[in-house]
């Protein structure tokens, strides 16, 4: 991990390790959509192309699972993913809340803007993820988390 990461985004390594955690979708009525258990792992490699990699395993009540993994570069003072789902960007505010603007490649003109804040003690998290398809709002994920490892 370089130097200008941890001086960027150094609450951002504070994210380090597992987590578990429930993901609520809602319409913009409030009506849920989806609800599915997340296994997170957050990692940050002394070396490589990414200075960040989070693996998933999303798991829902009938027994469906399904896992993902991606890595961020950090680049000009933002961490910066293109996947085969997203592209975007994330960086850390200066009260130490983290923001993404994830661009969807798997869904025709849709992004969503994510915040992701860390509890004082750091042993759980809030992430809220407001979804915009045709430039208009059409969803909420309510995220919470614990730390697991």
């Amino acid at each position: 991990m370089s130097a200008s990461f941890a001086e960027a985004m150094p609450n951002m390594l504070r994210h380090a390790g597992e987590w578990q955690g429930i993901y609520r979708h809602v319409s913009r009525d409030f009506e849920l959509v989806d609800q599915h258990r997340m296994w997170t792992k957050c990692e940050f490699p002394a070396d490589g192309p990414y200075a960040y990699i989070q693996s998933n395993r999303l798991t829902w009540a009938d027994g469906r699972t399904e896992e993902r993994s991606f890595g961020g570069a950090f680049r000009n003072g933002v961490l910066r993913w293109d996947t085969h789902r997203f592209s975007g960007t994330g960086w850390e505010t200066h009260g130490g809340v983290v923001m993404l603007r994830l661009d969807r490649k798997d869904v025709a003109d849709a992004y969503f803007t994510e915040m992701i804040e860390l509890s004082a003690d750091g042993n759980s998290r809030a992430r809220t993820w407001q979804w915009f398809e045709g430039g208009q709002p059409v969803r909420r994920t309510l995220c919470d988390e614990w730390r697991v490892a």
